[in-house]
């Protein structure tokens, strides 16, 4: 039985509509076809709702990547165009240095309060970062004061979005249907995805309509204001959550003194998570947020080009992350793992090379959908996978800290370690071998996380 208000008029409403049943279609199965249809209708909606934050905490990222060299400009002001660059995405990667702390500290508050707690207190968290960098005046107005605040915005949003992740992904997980786990958690990474093309959309537009002073002297700042529009929707969808079944079924919640002891003694199944992450969060960054920038800075290309390209790859990664989700229902996560991790380490790099080797429009678009097929196809699995290798005590926790500590170390300053190793070797192609990297941390996690999977399935079974 559904546990909404909406299900307590359910006997009311088959009451009223039994004349309306199929000939020959006894009563109880339309009922009970009726209650699957509104389970699944109040399944959609939660989807809906908890997805709603991890918008916002995606699309903002991806505004400051996007317009990364303006914003280097206006809060970054130096006498190289590199220097300034440089800052602007040093800025952007700092973010993610406060992810760890986030996850530690609101994950512990999830697990020990509710998921529903936990979403509502880091999309507030998000909204105020949001802020803080959409209505701040330039460094040519208050001075040292700008980017210092700037960077303050990103450390309270990095802050939140450590928990964001986790807290959605396990809010998903406790809510699937039986066999449908992998469909559900995946959009998770969808919803970011539903923010990528957005973003894009929106950039492509205003690349048509400003002129490229324009967009560097105040046109970088409409995306953001359209973000904070918006907070207030995302607000009233999320105040709407029901707190997990499995969450409130729990006869005793752990302390956080407890959380943080049973953390550390699980550290392996972190460290595992984390090398697992690093291929998605290294893919992800490099084929959405760094996009815009190579294809401008480095290939030379024209600034409404990359952001197509991006607009393209966010709509592939939306098409394959809940079909290889469903998929690896069936088949089972490993496979998929080891396969799509094996397929980008052995071409990254060749890929790079072809497409620095004559840059073009159609070059980059080919390039960016194959490496967004391997990430879906990859972080599909990936991400349903974490959850079950935690144990359901810090599940939050200890998700939220694996996926922080990757996109720190890792994923958060893969545009500004790409910028920088292309200006130091000259090799247009170098990113390749980052990924490369990335996809040996998770091909190595996959493979030692097998039988920790099954020694957390176990127990369940019993």
């Amino acid at each position: 039985m559904v546990r909404t208000r909406t299900a307590q008029f359910v006997p009311l409403v088959l009451e009223m509509n039994l004349t309306t049943t199929e000939p020959g279609m006894p009563s109880d199965r339309a009922q009970q076809a009726q209650r699957e249809s509104l389970g699944r209708n109040t399944k959609i909606w939660s989807v809906v709702r908890v997805s709603s934050g991890n918008f916002l905490e995606m699309y903002d990222f991806m505004v400051f990547g996007y317009y990364a060299a303006a914003i280097g400009q206006a809060f970054f002001p130096s006498g190289s165009a590199f220097s300034s660059l440089m800052l602007s995405l040093m800025t952007f990667g700092a973010g993610f240095l406060m992810r760890p702390l986030g996850a530690i500290i609101l994950g512990a508050y999830t697990d020990r309060h509710g998921r529903r707690a936990g979403l509502l207190l880091t999309l507030t968290l998000m909204s105020i970062g949001i802020f803080s960098i959409a209505f701040m005046p330039g460094y040519a107005t208050v001075g040292l004061l700008a980017p210092i605040l700037v960077l303050l915005g990103r450390l309270l949003q990095g802050f939140s979005a450590g928990m964001e992740l986790g807290g959605v992904s396990v809010y998903l997980a406790e809510i699937a249907t039986p066999g449908h786990k992998g469909f559900y958690v995946s959009w998770q990474s969808g919803s970011q995805q539903i923010a990528v093309v957005f973003a894009a959309s929106i950039g492509v537009f205003l690349g048509s309509v400003l002129t490229p002073l324009q967009m560097t002297q105040w046109g970088w700042r409409i995306p953001l204001l359209l973000g904070c529009l918006i907070i207030p929707f995302l607000f009233r969808l999320r105040r709407s959550l029901q707190e997990t079944e499995e969450f409130s079924a729990r006869k005793r919640h752990p302390s956080v003194p407890e959380i943080l002891r049973s953390l550390t003694s699980n550290w392996r199944a972190v460290i595992l998570g984390t090398l697992m992450v690093t291929m998605t969060t290294v893919s992800f960054y490099m084929i959405t947020a760094y996009t815009p920038t190579f294809g401008n800075s480095v290939l030379h290309l024209a600034s409404s080009d990359s952001l197509i390209v991006t607009l393209c790859v966010g709509a592939s990664n939306l098409f394959w992350l809940p079909i290889m989700g469903a998929f690896s229902d069936r088949v089972g996560r490993r496979p998929l793992l080891v396969a799509f991790t094996v397929l980008m380490l052995l071409t990254a790099y060749p890929a790079m090379l072809w497409l620095v080797h004559a840059p073009s429009f159609h070059r980059l678009l080919v390039v960016e959908l194959w490496f967004s097929f391997l990430f879906g196809s990859y972080n599909g699995a990936m991400v349903v996978f974490l959850t079950e290798i935690m144990p359901p005590e810090v599940r939050t926790s200890g998700f939220a800290l694996a996926y922080s500590l990757a996109t720190a170390i890792f994923g958060g300053f893969t545009p500004a370690l790409c910028t920088y190793l292309i200006h130091v070797t000259g090799n247009r192609a170098i990113p390749g071998v980052w990924l490369s990297f990335a996809a040996g941390c998770g091909l190595l996690a996959s493979l030692l996380a097998k039988e920790r999977a099954l020694l957390q399935e176990q127990p369940a079974e019993a």
